[in-house]
C-alpha cells in the first residue's frame, strides 16, 4: 500500500528586522530574504524518513504565500518530496490563521486523498501554533501537536508518538488518517541534494486561487474575513546591561548579590 502524505509548509522572513505594515497589520515581506519555516522543515523531514522506509510513499508539500513562494517549494522538492501545490490569490492576502487554515484545508480536499497531514508547530513570524489544530478540525481529523518522536508500525495504519509537555511528555497512539504538528526534537532535516535539485526545477507546480480552491472570499479567506487582527506592534525596549558577580567564594559572591537587590528595594 503505497502511502500518500501531505506537508503543510510556509515561506517565511530571514530576518530580526521584521518590519509590520501600519495600516493592514501584516508583514512587509518585499525585500525581505524568506526561507522554509524551521518546524515545518522537521515536519517535511520526517515524512520524508517514511518514504525513506517505503520508497512508494508519496509526498506533496502545500503552502499558502505569494507567487515567490514557489521557491520554497522547490526547495522541499529538492529535498525529496514529490509534489507541490501553492495556494495564491490577492484575495487570500491578509488572512489570520483561521481564514489561512480555511484556505489550506480547502487545498488539502482538492489533493484528494491522504494518510497523514504533517506541520510544523508553528511559525517563526506568527508562532501562534494554530494552523495545524485549525486543518485538524476543519477535516474532522485526530490530531497530535507537539510530536517529539514518531513511529508507524507495519500495518502503515497505527502510528505512535510522544507528545512534549512542559512537564513531561504523553505517549499516544492513534490511526490514519491523522494530523500531527512537528517540533525541533523530532529530527535533524536533511539538506538538498544536487540531483534533487535539478529535479525539482522539472517539476509542474499548480497555483490555485479562490476560485479553484472554492472558498468564499467575503467570508472564509483574506483580510476582511479575519475574525483576528494585530492591534498593536512595537519594537520592545532593550534589556539593560547585566552586572557580573565575582568572589572568592560563594558565599561572597552571594553577600554581594543581597546587597544589590536590596539596594534597589527588590528585597
Amino acid at each position: 500500500m503505497a502511502l500518500k502524505i501531505i506537508v503543510c509548509a510556509k515561506q517565511v522572513p530571514d530576518t530580526n528586522e521584521i518590519k509590520i505594515d501600519p495600516v493592514t497589520k501584516t508583514l512587509v515581506r518585499e525585500g525581505v530574504p524568506s526561507i522554509l519555516n524551521h518546524d515545518d522543515a522537521n515536519a517535511l523531514e520526517e515524512a520524508l524518513k517514511i518514504k525513506d522506509q517505503y520508497p512508494d510513499t508519496h509526498i506533496t508539500i502545500v503552502t499558502m504565500g505569494p507567487p515567490q513562494a514557489k521557491d520554497m517549494l522547490i526547495e522541499c522538492l529538492a529535498m525529496g518530496a514529490d509534489a507541490g501545490v501553492l495556494a495564491s490569490d490577492r484575495a487570500l492576502g491578509g488572512s489570520d490563521t483561521w481564514a489561512t487554515s480555511n484556505a489550506l484545508a480547502a487545498a488539502i480536499e482538492k489533493i484528494g486523498e491522504y494518510d497523514i497531514i504533517f506541520a510544523g508547530r508553528q511559525a517563526i513570524d506568527g508562532d501562534t501554533a494554530q494552523v495545524g489544530p485549525q486543518i485538524a478540525e476543519k477535516l474532522d481529523l485526530p490530531q497530535v501537536t507537539y510530536v517529539e518522536e514518531f513511529k508507524l508500525a507495519d500495518d502503515q495504519k497505527t502510528i505512535t508518538v510522544k507528545r512534549q509537555l512542559e512537564d513531561g511528555y504523553e505517549l499516544i497512539e492513534l490511526q490514519t488518517p491523522c494530523m500531527l504538528t512537528a517540533i525541533k526534537e523530532l529530527n535533524t532535516p536533511r539538506y538538498m541534494s544536487v540531483g534533487g535539485i535539478f529535479d525539482a526545477v522539472k517539476v509542474e507546480i499548480p497555483t490555485w486561487g479562490a476560485a479553484d480552491l472554492g472558498v468564499d472570499t467575503d467570508k472564509e479567506v483574506g483580510l476582511e474575513a479575519s475574525p483576528t487582527n494585530v492591534y498593536r506592534s512595537f519594537t520592545p525596549a532593550p534589556k539593560g546591561k547585566g552586572e557580573m558577580l565575582s568572589g572568592d567564594s560563594e558565599k561572597e559572591v552571594v553577600d554581594k548579590l543581597l546587597v544589590g537587590l536590596k539596594s534597589k528595594h527588590v528585597i
